[in-house]
């Protein structure tokens, strides 16, 4: 059983050294990775990803429970505890999401007394992350970039057994983050998201910087920061209440942000 995982400090591109040596992640964490396109987020996750031992190219070294990953981890599917939701996710089979569900639990060897009501309850998970409800019916190559980042984060906290899920700027997909971190917070796993989002990373426990390639620190996030996310949450939901009004064809009347604090 995973308890926590370490990533050791590494380098940048061009060979400089992490700042920060030793980062450790604990089982229910929600952790935020942050920094400027091209600052080295995406790396850290595949490093996390690929199990680094020395290996890669950021020369970091991930531990999991304080040792490096055991074999079986890179040669089983069935025993890998990480799940990577991405930017870019296709579906090549045309089967509808039920299926695609129950197949996936049978694969990950759930109970088969189980398996319907672990199906019904992903669908019920991913359409309180989405503003486009999906049916269990629905053609997985016919679901939207949300509706389908919606499903696979549904699919990798309650079909998946996998203890660590990374999530690559699932901001981009009109996933209802305050929701989203919400629910997965009931999973008791360790949760990473690459996001350029404040109000993912303040509703995160801590966030790594990067830049250059190179981790620059890692901020815990405090009593003024959680403070503050209540005030980025009513203007995001502002926002988001505008770009609804557009999708829907209204004309904005310049009162939207009003008290908006």
């Amino acid at each position: 059983m995973i308890r926590d995982i370490t990533v050791m400090g590494g380098h940048g591109r061009l060979g400089r050294p992490d700042l920060v040596r030793k980062i450790q992640f604990n089982m229910g964490d929600v952790i935020s990775i942050v920094g400027p396109t091209g600052s080295g987020k995406t790396t850290l996750i595949n490093d996390i990803e690929l199990f680094a031992n020395g290996n890669t190219p950021s020369g970091r070294q991930v531990l999991f429970n304080g040792v490096p990953a055991p074999i079986e981890y890179r040669d089983d599917p069935s025993r890998n505890p990480i799940a990577l939701i991405t930017q870019h996710t296709t579906f090549l089979s045309d089967m509808p999401v039920d299926a695609f569900l129950t197949t996936h639990a049978k694969v990950r060897g759930g109970n088969p007394e189980d398996i319907t009501r672990l199906a019904q309850e992903a669908i019920d998970f991913a359409n309180e992350l989405t503003g486009e409800p999906l049916a269990a019916e629905s053609r997985m190559t016919e679901l939207s970039g949300g509706q389908t980042r919606a499903l696979l984060i549904a699919d990798a906290a309650i079909i998946c057994s996998t203890p660590i899920v990374l999530l690559d700027e699932v901001e981009n997909a009109g996933i209802h983050r305050t929701r989203a971190i919400e629910l997965l917070r009931r999973y008791r796993k360790i949760f990473v998201f690459v996001t350029h989002d404040p109000r993912i990373a303040l509703l995160s426990d801590a966030r790594i910087v990067m830049k250059g390639g190179r981790i620059m620190d890692f901020i815990v996030t405090d009593e003024h920061e959680r403070a503050f996310s209540i005030k980025v949450a009513r203007l995001d939901d502002a926002l988001a209440s505008l770009r609804d009004q557009l999708r829907n064809g209204l004309r904005l009347c310049g009162t939207e942000l009003e008290g908006v604090r």
